[in-house]
């Protein structure tokens, strides 16, 4: 027999060793991959894989392993990046141990990757690396992870969503796309959103996965977390819908898609960009017959009324402004569709053309053709229109040709973005217009902001004393409040269902239009304009508050601090890991926040189960959840199957601790869906190895 010498592979000594034919001749160096040494020592050998593992199982003294015997539990805890990495399939798992296959027992970095992702020690089993990859990527495909994050939906979530031409109602999906579960999953976010009524859907990576969160009301809230192997898909998804280069990931792309939900249909404006960790996908939601005339919009009777007066010029700009989502469109719309009486001719200029308008000419702006708000402007002036709306005025040429169709016998609607309805003045001479021509061209400003309206069906009639905060708010606003917000199911907690306008109208009369031509101060033209009739946006949503239609908290939130409240709403999202400890008792409770404090984490408690759903439903964004298992009322198992059956909660780790130390129990706790299991008295080093584990297998 051949002497085995220190530089020849392993697995060379055991074909040596087992006295395999022609094992000498089978020369492979140290570092030589086991799936490569494999093979070769095979072939040279003239053996099967599956009697070379006979030969190393005997060699290291190993079981031989059963792939078709692994236990569902352990691939939880074994993420697929290390499975792929080392060539290792999970097999069976213990409150201890975790058993796994192998085809390279000799490599000890393997060792420590899976310890530390599952916060157990390892146990190795012989299998060869065909059957090892089979086997891998049969468990850990993505398509079945998804599928398993969508088992509680149901088959009709394929069906919800339908992907329509952009100007006809064929359908362009196919059978077999609608029911991949990354489609199936894209559908159910996009028919959540829009039954959930969100304008916008943002699809947030961090670096323990990723936030879905939808934009109600003008206020962010959680919908729910995925891993990030199904957010890269599910954004690759979104860019098919709209047409985008899914192979560029490496700067912003916009894209369009028109599809139907509930036999309704509807536009998304979609729009990724890269980041640390992958790419975002934000999509603006838009229903093509949202538009309404002004009487729906909502508009305070004042101001509407001023509106109206302004509408009645035949020549002249007017300006609505306010910050994104405000209800600037939604307003001008309405004016349109008023104006549109079938004897004029009303054409616009947007990007994007967001509601289709009945008697209206409405162009796309489409700068890489060279078709800009301002060569657009251009072409409609010889096209004898009446009433131009601009969708925007974004830069000095569009500002000019603008002010020269108001002052050659047109009507101009546009919008802007500035402060507050005065501060029109000073962004136009900001863009480069002078004042002369501003005085001469501008009608009248409207500056306009949403607040949430109180939810009905759980409103609070304001009784007794306001408390510190509210006193300091009335006497702010000038009015008492009527309601307070308070929460409920139909209003997902929030307190709000719904939103209102609040609008302040600048008319410019003779003496503003002065003020304007020599260049008055924006203090000046404040007390011009109030002294013109117009009533300032914090008198203006006194009127909900008295009526009860609003709170003072929610004004204040809208017209409080602006410059605060703006750098609030665009700061990035934090994803500090939050943990969420279920258990009814305060001792293990106590213990378990210090641990888990200790070592940095953020933790809140719930003292029984219907506790801890009341938390999770209230919005806040839990990274993980540990659950005991025996508590009165609702238990660990309801808990766990509840959370398991909301596409919310489907994707958040769960570590459940139990007193039970019965394999039955564990079996049952990680086919229903937990993510991991602790017996009780808590062991501070194992429970601490645990969570961390469990938190790391969610980020990959």
């Amino acid at each position: 027999m051949k002497t085995a010498k220190l530089y020849e592979h392993w697995l060379v000594r055991v074909a040596l060793d087992a006295r395999l034919d022609r094992a000498e001749t089978a020369d492979l160096p140290a570092g030589t991959h086991a799936a490569e040494a494999w093979e070769l020592v095979g072939r040279v050998c003239g053996v099967s894989e599956d009697e070379l593992a006979r030969k190393v199982a005997a060699a290291f003294r190993l079981k031989l392993a059963d792939l078709s015997e692994a236990e569902p539990r352990a691939l939880k805890l074994v993420p697929e990046r290390l499975a792929r990495r080392f060539q290792i399939f999970p097999l069976r798992e213990s409150d201890r141990h975790i058993v796994v296959a192998t085809c390279d027992p000799t490599d000890v970095e393997v060792e420590q990757a899976v310890g530390f992702a599952s916060g157990r020690r390892l146990v190795f089993e012989v299998a060869p690396p065909g059957a090892l990859k089979r086997a891998i990527s049969s468990a850990y495909s993505p398509e079945q992870a998804l599928d398993n994050l969508l088992t509680s939906v149901g088959a009709e979530a394929g069906d919800s969503v339908r992907v329509v031409e952009e100007m006809g109602p064929e359908e362009i999906g196919t059978d077999e796309l609608e029911q991949a579960p990354v489609v199936r999953l894209t559908n159910v976010i996009l028919r959540d959103a829009i039954r959930e009524r969100a304008s916008d859907i943002h699809i947030e990576p961090g670096y323990d996965g990723a936030a879905v969160r939808f934009r109600v009301d003008g206020v962010l809230r959680r919908y729910m977390r995925m891993p990030m192997h199904a957010v890269n898909r599910v954004v690759s998804r979104i860019k098919i819908l709209g047409q985008l280069d899914i192979a560029d990931r490496f700067r912003p792309q916009d894209g369009r898609v028109r599809i139907q939900v509930d036999g309704r249909n509807y536009d998304l404006r979609i729009s990724t960009v890269p980041t640390q960790e992958a790419e975002k996908a934000v999509i603006r939601v838009l229903d093509p017959k949202g538009a309404r005339r002004l009487d729906d919009v909502g508009l305070p009777a004042p101001e509407l009324a001023r509106i109206r007066t302004l509408l009645s010029f035949r020549e002249g700009i007017m300006v609505v402004t306010g910050p994104t989502g405000s209800g600037k469109t939604t307003t001008l719309y309405g004016a349109l569709t008023e104006l549109a009486t079938g004897e004029v001719n009303v054409m616009t200029v947007e990007d994007p053309v967001e509601y289709q308008l009945p008697g209206i000419t409405q162009i796309q702006v489409e700068p890489k053709r060279g078709l800009t708000f301002a060569s657009a402007l251009r072409a409609i002036l010889r096209q004898d229109p009446d009433v131009i709306f601009v969708g925007e005025i974004r830069d000095l040429e569009t500002a000019e040709v603008a002010a020269q169709a108001s002052m050659t016998g047109h009507v101009v609607l546009a919008t802007l973005h500035t402060n507050d309805a005065v501060g029109v003045v000073s962004r136009l001479a900001d863009l480069g217009l002078d004042h002369a021509t501003i005085a001469a061209s501008l009608r009248g400003c409207l500056g306009q902001r949403l607040v949430r309206r109180v939810c009905p069906h759980c409103a609070e009639p304001v009784s007794g004393p306001l408390t510190e905060q509210e006193t300091r708010l009335a006497r702010r606003y000038g009015v008492k409040p009527a309601v307070r917000a308070a929460g409920c199911k139909r209003c997902d907690m929030t307190g709000y269902r719904g939103r209102i306008p609040l609008a302040e109208v600048v008319t410019v009369t003779r003496e503003f239009a002065e003020l304007i031509a020599r260049g008055g101060t924006a203090a000046e033209l404040e007390r011009a304009a109030i002294a013109g009739g117009m009533r300032p946006l914090h008198r203006v949503a006194a009127d909900p508050i008295a009526a009860g239609l609003t709170t003072l908290q929610e004004a204040d939130r809208v017209l409080g601090e602006v410059g605060e409240a703006e750098e609030a709403e665009a700061s990035p999202v934090s994803f500090e890991p939050h943990i969420l400890v279920v258990d009814d008792d305060a001792e293990i409770r106590l213990l378990a926040r210090t641990l888990l404090e200790r070592d940095g984490l953020r933790v809140s408690e719930a003292a029984d189960g219907a506790a801890a759903l009341d938390l999770m439903s209230a919005g806040e964004d839990y990274s993980l959840v540990v659950l005991d298992l025996n508590m009165p009322g609702l238990d660990g198992r309801q808990v766990l199957a509840r959370l398991r059956g909301s596409l919310t909660t489907a994707g958040l780790p769960v570590v459940v601790l139990t007193g039970l130390g019965d394999a039955e129990t564990e079996v049952e706790l990680m086919e229903q869906g937990a993510d991991d299991y602790l017996r009780k008295p808590i062991e501070p080093a194992r429970f601490l190895a645990r969570v961390k584990a469990a938190l790391r297998r969610a980020a990959v």
